[in-house]
């Protein structure tokens, strides 16, 4: 059958994330724009007949490193090949760096066979937000901390990422820091999803930092359910969430294809998005 592989609009992006939570995947309510912001050119689609039918996000991040996400066919068109097309474009469009992606259990052997190797699993945590208490020592951020905040992100990220943070750290998005003698000792963001908020990033310095932060997002207002994916490393954090209430319902595998970043995973409490990384 006849089918176009290109780039996708905004409005397409849109819809590719429209597909994401009919799968259940529970993005933010305005995620597409600043998740397109990142790389206008990263988010591809199949089309036939001029319809969308499979869609693939393959942001690169400079030179050197790149995520995979955003992988769907629509249902009524599945088994027709056009997964295999977009995904064949999106590593395409990568070529040369290392490639990160969030597997789900059941896709892991096929990303293997690809060349994916695990690093770490991520767990999904999901709890109220009464049990949590606001802290003293977090505060807002401000447009003069956004250079701080995008210094301190590459200690946790594996490659710098000013254009999607740039609008990542807007409303209405809540964003919070923390700071240790003069320094940021860690940040995190919450944003509204379809289901409850979602926090991510979560990174700090220590357990006790991002649970403070983890706090003070949890106590702004409004805020109800929240939502976080976990790096399985991070136990004493995942115990302290348990505590709090928080259970265990997702589990992925983050997996890089080409050399691992030499990132600082300690310091990853809760990770960005699934999409994006």
């Amino acid at each position: 059958m006849p089918r176009t592989i290109r780039t996708l609009s905004p409005n397409e992006v849109e819809t590719l994330v429209d597909w994401a939570a009919a799968e259940g995947w529970n993005p933010g309510l305005d995620d597409a724009a600043v998740f397109r912001a990142a790389d206008p050119e990263g988010f591809i689609g199949a089309f036939v007949d001029g319809e969308m039918v499979a869609g693939i996000s393959a942001v690169a991040y400079g030179d050197d490193f790149g995520f995979i996400g955003l992988y769907i066919c629509r249902l009524d068109r599945r088994g027709e090949g056009h997964g295999k097309v977009v995904w064949d474009a999106g590593m395409a469009r990568l070529a040369g760096r290392t490639i990160g992606l969030d597997g789900v259990a059941e896709q892991q052997a096929n990303y293997r066979r690809m060349g994916f190797v695990p690093a770490y699993d991520t767990v999904r945590y999901s709890g109220p937000t009464a049990t949590l208490a606001s802290p003293s020592d977090v505060r807002s951020v401000t447009p003069e901390d956004v250079s701080d905040i995008l210094a301190y992100d590459r200690n946790c990220f594996p490659a710098p990422r000013q254009s999607f943070l740039q609008g990542w750290l807007q409303p209405p998005r809540r964003v919070l820091m923390a700071v240790n003698a003069g320094r940021v000792s860690g940040y995190g963001v919450a944003r509204r999803c379809r289901d409850g908020f979602k926090i991510g990033p979560l990174f700090a310095d220590d357990k006790e930092v991002a649970l403070r932060l983890l706090a003070g997002l949890a106590n702004l207002p409004g805020t109800d359910a929240l939502h976080i994916d976990v790096p399985a490393g991070n136990s004493g954090f995942a115990a302290a969430l348990e505590a709090a209430g928080f259970s265990a319902n997702f589990t992925t595998t983050r997996m890089y294809k080409g050399t691992a970043p030499g990132i600082t995973p300690s310091g990853i409490f809760g990770i960005t998005t699934l999409e994006l990384g």
